[in-house]
Formats: structure tokens, C-alpha cells, sequence
């Protein structure tokens, strides 16, 4: 049976909240869903049984001795018949399915009966077309029910991707635990993951773990920083952050990829250091591109968007600073946008883009990605993580989207690792930007060039705005 760790946070005031709290606290009008409350009884379960009460229940599948009887002092101390209560609330004024865990009903465990209700709960959400919200606190598969509790890990898995298969979102807000197979389906395999203050979130619980493990590894703050959950929310900051999300990734339509009116490109935000009109050689472009005056990312985002909310990480150990992922609203409207932030892109960089890219793609939501990077990072550190193979996705990414994908380069465009954000046929250019085939420095390297003849080179590549758009590699330059 999964236990009470030791340590962690509080979700508030009172501490760690019963299940039926944590809903309160962040939906209205809640019901509960039909079949999933009392001693109810089962879908069939994973092999195809009947449906079993609490009186048939006994010591479960395994008839593990006291089972029965710790499972009525669960029911005693909470209320509750099972470790998960599944129903429907609004948040922020967006209907969804919410799936709560009740931790101190053993532990918050997955067993047969918590797969059948949390199948249910995505059934419902699939016939009435309703994100599914996770709000999790779960110490992993529950002992007593044996290989019954732990397959339904795949049963929780299957029917998440059929959720995500119909085009409907699904964010996890992970409490505190949140370890074992139910960090590793509802959690981590949410489009979006919120995580509360000093949570333990991890795939080992905290008494499996080997004994001189550092304990931040293990915390939400840690699984920020390697970009396994997107945000740390404090609990008073989580109905408006839920509601916020779930109103930016309700499906436009009634199928994914359905929005095909591509993004408008923003509007120019002002010559680097005042200078006006198009610069006049190939290295002027480079200079102005590399203004420390020259707007960024975060300026062009702000500008454009009424309200937005960022991704973060790439799901496999890393983050990065210079990618700005997420999705905003523009005139009543969901727009997906992808940020370079003048920066060499890390692999994490690339795998966080593809990310948000395919998400937006199964939502049926318009892609923005700004252009603006020296270049893929090449150092060891970057080789090691996969740089290739990163950029590779993120150009397949683009290339598969169903959903139109607009690109404005708004500084540097360095070699691949700019273009695989761009998008072809539907890329637009400022002013103060250049893109190049490679830096002009390092062409002039190849080519056995001395520094002397790096300007000279700059002109040779034809990387300046207007040179782009004689090419046809640009549709046109965007103005202020």
C-alpha cells in the first residue's frame, strides 16, 4: 500500500486537502459523475469480471489478508470509497472532467476499482467534448490488488490517449505526492502539468528511493529546472491559472486541425537604435540583427498577445532559457507561438518547440514561431544531447502540421537552427533581421577567408530583408 511520505508541501494553509477541497477550491457547480461515487460498482475491470460492491469486495482480487478491513478505516476516515473522485465543474467558466485523488484513503493508491472510475471520467469527457483536468496526490499502484492494481497504469494510459486522439486537452496539476505510476500516466502524460509549491513528484516514492538520493531531486522545483513540469503554481494562484489555460486550449472545432487561418504576422517593433528603412549591405543587416537595442522575442510576444500562458521543458530532462513556448489569445482568438530568444538554441530548445507544435496540431490551434538565433548550440554539451536529432523533429514537426504555421524572423536567422522554426512558403522578415545559410564569419572561415573579407562575405551570402524576399525565401517584410 503507498504511504504518507515524510516531508513536503502544503497545498495551503490547512496543509495537504481532501480531494473534494481541492475541487472546491478551484471549480464550481461540481457533480459528481454517475457509477463513480458509493460502493459502486465497476466497469468490469481489466479481465472482464463483473461489477463487485464494497461487501463483495472483501480482500480483493489477491485476497490479501485485511485488505477488506483497511479499506473500510479509509472509508471511515474520508468519506470516500475509492482514492479518486471524477465529475464535472466549471473552471474559470470552462466546463471540464475533473479527476481529484484522495491521498489519505490509502495513499492515494491506484487499484482496479480507481482505473474504473478514472476510465469513466475520460469516456464522459470524449461523449461531451470536455478537457480533462488531473488533480493528483497518489503514492503509486496499490500492493494489495497485486499485477490488478498495476495494470491499470496501462488502462489509465490507453484511455489518455484516446482522449488526446479525440483532440481534447488534458492538464495535470500534481499535489503533493504525486510518485509512482500515477506520476507516470496522469502526471507526465498531461499536455500541460502545474505543480504546487514543494510537492514530491517523482517515479520512486520516498521509501524506495536509495538512501543517500538528494531529496530535491524529487521535488516539483527540481522537475521545473529539467524541464519536466511547466510551472510551479501557488495554490491561491491556481483557479486563475487553470481557468486561463483551460480557455486557451479548448478545441476551436469539432475535430483537431480544423482552425486553418494561419496567424497574421506581428507588426515590426522599430529600427535597432532608431535607424530607419532597410539596411543598405549584407553586413549592416548583421549589425542591426545583433543590436543589443533591437526588440526580442519577449517584446513581440507582449505586443501581439492579450493574454498568454508558457510551456515549459521538453518532458525528457532539459530547459530552455532561450525558447519562449506556450499559447496566447489575439482578438477573441487561441495562437499557438514558438520563441526563439536570440540565444543558440539547446536540444531542449528544439524538443520543447516540437512539443508545443504537436500539441497545437492536435488541438486544431494556429502556430507563430519567432525567429531569432545565432544557431543550434554546437558545443559538447549540446552534441551529447542530441542536437541533430532534436532539430530533425522540430523540422518534421512543421512539416506534418495540419494546423497553418506563420514565422517572423525578428533578429538572426543562423543556419539550420533558425530555419527549422520557420515556416515554408509562410515566413516573413523585419527590417533588423538577416538569414543566412551560415554566419558570415564562419563562411568566411571555410572559404579560407581572412577577417578582412567578413563584411565583404556578409554581402555575398544576400541575407538581408529584401535580398530574403528576392529569393523567395520570405513573402515580405513586415512594418511598423
Amino acid at each position: 500500500m503507498a504511504e504518507r511520505p515524510p516531508g513536503g508541501g502544503p497545498e495551503g494553509p490547512g496543509g495537504r486537502l481532501p480531494a473534494r477541497a481541492v475541487i472546491d477550491a478551484v471549480a464550481d457547480g461540481f457533480a459528481e459523475l454517475p457509477g463513480t461515487g458509493g460502493a459502486e460498482g465497476g466497469t468490469g475491470g481489466v479481465d472482464g469480471d463483473a461489477a463487485y460492491g464494497d461487501a463483495a469486495y472483501g480482500d480483493g482480487p489477491i485476497a490479501w489478508e485485511g485488505y477488506g478491513l483497511a479499506r473500510a478505516r479509509a472509508y471511515e476516515r474520508t468519506g470516500e470509497h475509492e482514492s479518486v473522485v471524477c465529475g464535472t465543474g466549471t473552471v474559470g467558466g470552462v466546463p471540464a472532467v475533473l479527476i481529484a485523488f484522495e491521498f489519505a484513503f490509502l495513499g492515494g493508491s491506484l487499484g482496479q476499482r480507481t482505473g474504473d472510475r478514472i476510465e469513466a471520467a475520460h469516456r464522459h469527457a470524449r461523449r461531451a467534448r470536455l478537457p480533462v483536468v488531473s488533480l493528483t496526490a497518489t503514492g503509486g499502484s496499490r500492493m494489495q490488488e497485486g499485477m490488478r492494481a498495476l495494470v491499470q497504469l496501462q488502462r489509465v494510459a490507453r484511455q489518455s490517449a484516446l482522449t488526446r486522439a479525440a483532440g481534447l486537452p488534458q492538464i495535470a496539476v500534481v499535489r503533493d505526492p504525486t510518485t509512482g505510476g500515477g506520476w507516470a500516466t496522469l502526471g507526465a502524460g498531461s499536455d500541460v502539468v502545474l505543480a504546487l509549491p514543494g510537492a514530491q513528484v517523482a517515479f520512486a516514492g520516498s521509501r524506495v528511493r536509495p538512501p543517500d538520493a538528494d531529496p530535491a531531486a524529487y521535488g516539483a522545483e527540481e522537475k521545473l529546472a529539467a524541464g519536466q513540469v511547466d510551472r510551479i503554481v501557488a495554490p491561491d494562484e491556481l483557479p486563475g491559472t487553470l481557468g486561463r489555460w483551460l480557455s486557451l486550449l479548448r478545441s476551436p472545432g469539432s475535430a483537431p486541425g480544423t482552425d486553418r487561418t494561419p496567424a497574421e504576422p506581428p507588426r515590426a517593433l522599430g529600427g535597432a537604435g532608431g535607424t530607419p528603412g532597410l539596411p543598405e549591405t549584407g553586413w549592416e543587416a548583421v549589425e542591426r540583427a545583433r543590436s543589443p537595442r533591437r526588440p526580442r522575442a519577449d517584446a513581440y510576444l507582449d505586443a501581439y498577445f492579450e493574454t498568454r500562458e508558457e510551456i515549459s521543458g521538453d518532458r525528457c530532462g532539459g530547459a530552455d532559457p532561450g525558447m519562449r513556448c506556450g499559447f496566447g489569445r489575439r482578438g477573441g482568438r487561441t495562437i499557438a507561438y514558438a520563441a526563439q530568444c536570440g540565444t543558440a538554441t539547446l536540444p531542449a530548445g528544439f524538443r520543447t518547440a516540437t512539443r508545443l507544435i504537436r500539441l497545437a496540431d492536435r488541438l486544431g490551434i494556429p502556430v507563430l514561431t519567432l525567429v531569432d538565433t545565432p544557431g543550434a548550440a554546437n558545443d559538447e554539451a549540446a552534441e551529447r544531447s542530441g542536437a541533430g536529432a532534436a532539430i530533425a523533429d522540430l523540422f518534421a514537426a512543421v512539416a506534418e502540421a495540419r494546423v497553418p504555421v506563420t514565422t517572423l524572423v525578428v533578429g538572426e536567422g543562423g543556419s539550420g537552427g533558425a530555419l527549422a522554426l520557420a515556416a515554408p512558403e509562410n515566413t516573413w522578415v523585419t527590417p533588423d533581421c538577416y538569414f543566412s545559410v551560415i554566419a558570415p564569419e564562419s563562411a568566411a572561415a571555410i572559404l579560407k577567408r581572412g577577417p578582412e573579407h567578413v563584411r565583404a562575405t556578409a554581402g555575398d551570402l544576400r541575407l538581408r530583408p529584401q535580398d530574403l524576399v528576392d529569393l523567395g525565401v520570405a513573402r515580405g517584410i513586415v512594418r511598423t
